[in-house]
């Protein structure tokens, strides 16, 4: 059974998401909460599986929410999924670099949501390539100054290369054929990446990479 907590400031919309996932007899909702300080005092209480997470509420938003349950040690086992109203590329950028599990929109298609927080809660990654090639291509239109990230001190040359082009949204392949290494070694080396920069997927990588300025426009 997966268990979660819906966080989102409008009553209906809490009704509405409640009532599509108690459709499921995998899915169990746990709580409610109507700002992000409530649904973070709520995931400590109920420890669920996934934390369906609105970003514009009041007293906490979502953003800061995510960022708290995150850092928590002992919800570490929880997932946050951002469902919003907001298809802004600087709000997907920023929840995934706080370690949202995924950023779905609030038209999303009932199975499509319910099949969303059972991914999660199995550890998927709800960012298609598609969607991280069109953040970073926002990102490359208006670069932010590059910031130093201290954790790129313990990659290799090659590691920094791959992470170069996972930060340009290429795939293996793409990555492959750019550094003439097969598409079974560019995953391997984004593994490592994963593992070295304790990263959650590919967009949290692609992330990284552009606020350390590694991936050029």
């Amino acid at each position: 059974m997966t268990r979660v907590l819906i966080v989102d400031d409008q009553d209906l919309v809490r009704a509405g998401i409640r009532t599509l996932l108690s459709a499921d007899p995998r899915i169990e909702v746990v709580g409610e909460a109507a700002d992000g300080r409530s649904g973070l005092r709520l995931a400590r209480q109920h420890r669920p599986d996934v934390v369906l997470m609105d970003i514009r509420m009041p007293v906490l938003d979502g953003l800061a929410a995510t960022a708290a349950i995150r850092a928590d040690e002992q919800l570490a086992a929880t997932r946050v999924l951002i469902l919003t109203t907001f298809d802004d590329e600087e709000d997907i950028i920023e929840a995934v670099s706080l370690g949202a599990a995924g950023y779905l929109l609030k038209d999303t298609p009932s199975e499509e949501l319910r099949r969303a927080v059972l991914t999660a809660a199995a550890g998927g990654n709800l960012l298609s390539p598609s969607v991280t090639r069109r953040v970073m291509e926002r990102l490359a239109a208006a670069p932010r100054p590059a910031r130093p990230d201290p954790r790129l001190a313990v990659l290799t040359e090659r590691e920094r290369a791959v992470l170069a082009r996972v930060g340009l949204g290429e795939t293996n392949d793409e990555i492959g054929r750019a550094l003439f290494i097969s598409p079974a070694t560019a995953r391997t080396y984004v593994s490592r990446l994963l593992t070295k920069l304790n990263a959650r997927d590919r967009t949290a990588l692609a992330v990284i990479a552009h606020r350390s300025g590694l991936s050029e426009p």
